[in-house]
């Protein structure tokens, strides 16, 4: 009985952690980060196409999840841009020990992504992001779906709540 007690109190303090994130940070943060190819790219005006869907997934060369987790979206999206008009953003928050992994991982995998750097990592900083994989899928500057964390299958999860927008 006690466990129980335990783990249901667990579970409703993950449940208001969770809550408090979603709605704590509504709006994209007003930052700029470098992609790939050391372009520096505003958050709140290159990606703020009208209507336009973006999804922003935080991922590092170390994290197995969330390569698995491109791996799929890739290997979906030609299918899912049939349907929708959105547009994947990969945000490496490889710090500078490791940055230097990640172009190499890009080409390797052939990820058609925009890869953003977020090396200080002020744009996980600024959503209040402890863990990845973590995605945000942004809707004319609005967060309006979170995903945090990676299982098999759950892409078409994504894709039904992207259908939804």
């Amino acid at each position: 009985m006690e466990q129980t007690c335990l783990m249901m109190n667990k579970f409703f303090l993950l449940l208001l952690l969770t809550t408090i994130a979603i709605f704590s940070q509504k709006k994209l943060p007003d930052l700029s980060l470098n992609s790939l190819e050391g372009k520096t790219m505003s958050l709140t005006s290159d990606f703020s196409e009208k209507d336009k869907i973006y999804i922003f997934s935080f991922w590092a060369t170390w994290c197995g999840p969330c390569i698995n987790e491109l791996d799929e979206i890739n290997d979906l999206q030609i299918e899912w841009k049939k349907n929708l008009n959105f547009e994947i953003i990969a945000v490496a928050t490889d710090d500078s020990k490791t940055q230097k992994r990640v172009k190499p991982l890009v080409n390797g995998k052939g990820w058609s992504y925009k890869v953003l750097l977020d090396t200080n990592q002020d744009f996980k900083r600024a959503l209040s992001i402890a863990n990845i994989p973590y995605l945000i899928v942004v809707k004319n500057n609005s967060i309006v779906h979170i995903q945090n964390g990676y299982t098999p299958g759950s892409e078409s999860e994504l894709y039904e709540k992207l259908k939804g927008l």
